[in-house]
């Protein structure tokens, strides 16, 4: 099973991540985690800090020769803003800005300086889970497993789906500046973002993360915390900001008759590239039934509320004097839904790397590869 742990405040000298239950024999790039990560960093209405930090993955242990030897591998990430904010007398912050951890952390932890909880709540720690999903990522393309995340709607200007991958997909993404394969669309939100600048305000929006090529038969239903759908949405929902998650199309069907959602099935000879000779004509399910992958891609909806610092702050109170006041600003984004997208994506590889290994287990990577193999051959004489 993999598993990971990762530390460190926004900050802090660096972020930690260990990552354990890498097979052995797996080849690591550090160079595709550093792509990554400045992808994280990049997308239209980021902030002053991006332009501070350069971040870059340190692989400190778990590797000889650029491939893991079955031990935990560790990551590093140096906080660059660390050396400014080492030399500054920082004051305490005791008003908590409405739609930040602040509030609840403080209550929860009993601190009356709210920086010790921003310190960690940040969305500085998403960096180190893009490096880890990166990891995952690599496994998955052993497989020819391919997850791709993009945003789908800025504020009210929303791009076209993307239903199946295709490799053109990547590069529509790469060169948008807001990662949005719709050329149109990308322009509209950009002026969005340019608009709430002006305003001093934020905005929020949706990402989408497809994963093609994933086999049937991962994930389970024999009890909650197996279901892989339910798996999905817990971690897309612990990135910053996430306020809701769908699979498939969700909420349009909570609103349409049975017949008009569920997926047929249907059989032919196939061909060789596919794993079994059913297919659908649909997608309403997004890859996921029951809590198991059907074969067909999986499609997740993220959806992201506008940043919450904002240049005109909302009222608040403040601890120390318990007046009524106005929350703090403190240096942000204008828009992270791009930035989000490349985090969302990260998270879904690592949920499907971990239940690709639950079904395909073994220590090494030529016998998970046989395993799979093994399955393939069975499931497409079906």
């Amino acid at each position: 099973m993999l598993r990971f742990l990762e530390a460190g405040e926004s900050h802090g000298p660096c972020l930690l991540g260990i990552i354990e239950g890498l097979p052995a024999g797996l080849t690591i790039s550090k160079e595709l985690i550093n792509l990554n990560l400045q992808r994280r960093q990049g997308g239209y209405g980021r902030g002053e800090r991006m332009k501070i930090e350069l971040d870059q993955v340190e692989i400190l242990s778990g590797l000889v020769e650029r491939k893991t030897i079955g031990s935990p591998l560790s990551l590093m990430i140096k906080n660059k803003d660390w050396q400014n904010w080492t030399e500054k007398k920082i004051p305490p912050i005791t008003i908590p800005r409405p739609g930040h951890a602040d509030f609840a952390g403080a209550i929860k932890y009993g601190f009356t300086d709210l920086r010790e909880v921003l310190e960690r709540a940040s969305a500085r720690q998403t960096a180190m889970r893009v490096a880890i999903g990166s990891v995952a990522q690599q496994f998955l393309a052993e497989f020819k497993l391919t997850v791709l995340g993009y945003v789908l709607r800025i504020g009210q200007i929303e791009g076209r789906s993307i239903t199946s991958y295709q490799p053109k997909n990547e590069s529509e993404i790469n060169s948008s500046a807001v990662y949005c394969p719709d050329e149109l669309a990308s322009r509209d939100m950009c002026r969005e973002i340019d608009q709430v600048r002006q305003e001093g305000d934020t905005l929020g929006g949706v990402f989408e993360v497809i994963a093609t090529g994933v086999p049937p038969g991962l994930g389970s239903y024999v009890q909650w915390d197996r279901r892989l759908d339910a798996r999905l949405a817990s971690a897309l929902m612990s990135i910053p900001g996430v306020k809701a998650v769908e699979i498939g199309e969700g909420i349009k069907a909570s609103q349409r008759k049975g017949s008009k959602v569920h997926d047929e099935i249907f059989i032919s000879k196939g061909s060789e590239n596919s794993l079994s000779p059913y297919y659908r004509k649909t997608n309403r399910a997004g890859g996921l039934e029951g809590g198991v992958t059907n074969g067909e891609t999986i499609v997740t909806r993220a959806y992201l509320k506008p940043v919450p610092t904002l240049v005109n702050p909302l009222r608040s109170v403040d601890f120390a004097t318990q007046k009524e006041s106005r929350a703090t600003y403190q240096r942000s984004d204008f828009c992270v839904v791009p930035a989000a997208s490349v985090i969302g994506e990260a998270i879904v590889a690592w949920e499907i790397a971990n239940a690709f290994l639950e079904k395909f287990a073994g220590d090494y990577l030529s016998e998970i590869k046989e395993n799979y193999q093994n399955y393939r051959q069975r499931i497409a004489q079906l």
